[in-house]
This record gives structure tokens, C-alpha cells and sequence, in this order.
């Protein structure tokens, strides 16, 4: 029950990010959307992780568990683990320069992503997102 508990709350989390990240692209900020997107798509797969008690890194890249497990995945996700594992990974390696650019390079956040870029990144995470809400709902539905 707490697992369950634990995965409704971070797929509430993992909407609101969402919510922040559309409201990032009505601003034109790029980063922004790619930062909501990724802590979006964080909490998404890790409240589905959770929801089937499957042990997951204390890491922003979860990706690995994912592959792991994909066998233990639902069929609707299982069949694209890879892709969204990729996508997980991929967003896990670009959350610092979306929040803080390439310092090194002295390349600012709002130069380091295109507005385009930003788009792609929040529809494929919106669809995740909404795969994965639509999958946890009976089991968090259940919940007094």
C-alpha cells in the first residue's frame, strides 16, 4: 500500500511539472520546458517503478531498471521500454545544462536548447507521462 500511496503522489508531482513545463513553452523558455519535462518523466517512471515494487536507483537515471525489468512492465510500456528508456536517459544527462547551461563552455540555458527541441521533448514526455497515468489509475483509484 505505501508503494502505491508513494507512486500517486509522485504521478501528482509528475503532471504539475508538466503543467509548469506548458507553461514554460507559452514563455518561449526552452530550458524551462526541458527541465519540467525531464522531472516530469522522472517521477512518471518512478511512481510505475514503485506501483510494481521495483527497486530503482536513488539517481535521476532510471533507465537501467527499466531495461532490467522490462519484462514485469505492463504491455502497453513494456513493448516501448527501450525508447523511453533512452528518453530517460537522454533527459537525465541535460538536466543540469537546462538549469544551469554549459559553465564550463560559458554557454547560458536559455542558448544551449532551441524552442523546437523543447516542443519535441514535451510531447514525447506528455505522452509517457499519459501512458503511465492511464496505466497506475485502477491501482490509485483503489486507494481509500
Amino acid at each position: 500500500m505505501i508503494n502505491v500511496e508513494m507512486a500517486r503522489d509522485y504521478l501528482l508531482r509528475a503532471k504539475r511539472c508538466l503543467n509548469e513545463a506548458r507553461l514554460a513553452l507559452a514563455d518561449n523558455d526552452a530550458p524551462a520546458v526541458i527541465r519540467r519535462s525531464q522531472e516530469a518523466l522522472e517521477l512518471a517512471v518512478k511512481a510505475l517503478l514503485r506501483a510494481l515494487a521495483i527497486e530503482y536507483p536513488r539517481a535521476h537515471d532510471v533507465s537501467d531498471a527499466l531495461l532490467r525489468h522490462k519484462d514485469k512492465l505492463p504491455t502497453n510500456i513494456s513493448g516501448r521500454a527501450e525508447e523511453l528508456a533512452i528518453l530517460v536517459s537522454e533527459l537525465a544527462s541535460i538536466r543540469g545544462p537546462a538549469f544551469y547551461g554549459y559553465e564550463r563552455e560559458g554557454i547560458p540555458a536559455g542558448k544551449a536548447f532551441t524552442m523546437k527541441y523543447a516542443e519535441e521533448i514535451h510531447v514525447k514526455v506528455q505522452s509517457y507521462v499519459d501512458v503511465i497515468d492511464a496505466t497506475l489509475k485502477p491501482l490509485i483509484e483503489s486507494l481509500p
